[in-house]
């Protein structure tokens, strides 16, 4: 079951950051500067940790987010979209004038009642 999508406009970055740097991850910021922002890095780049919480796939490109943050976003579904803006300092959307932008949106848990 995945937890994270992407609107069109966003699988375009993807795909556009996917050319210039090969593979890549996301792992969605818990701080408190860029707390919607998903960080994009180049796969060989960014080391998963044993509390990183895979949520799924968007463009090809895997999409974690750290276990205290999951567990505080664990009823929502992530849509990953795009704004006009700079990406964060580390995030390969950095400088393209366009950056990734996290919302979210309840899910139904099955048994529970909307």
């Amino acid at each position: 079951m995945t937890k994270v999508s992407a609107t069109p406009e966003a699988l375009r970055l993807i795909a556009e950051i996917r050319a210039d740097h090969g593979e890549i991850l996301f792992h969605q910021s818990g701080g408190c500067c860029d707390g919607s922002s998903p960080m994009c890095y180049p796969a060989s780049d960014f080391i998963v940790g044993d509390r990183d919480v895979l949520l799924g796939e968007i463009g090809g490109a895997p999409f974690y987010i750290g276990a205290d943050q999951y567990e505080m976003w664990k009823h929502t579904d992530l849509i990953i979209d795009v704004v006009p803006g700079r990406g964060g300092m580390f995030s390969l959307d950095n400088g393209r004038e366009r950056r990734f932008l996290t919302r979210s949106t309840l899910c139904t848990l099955p048994g529970n009642k909307a």
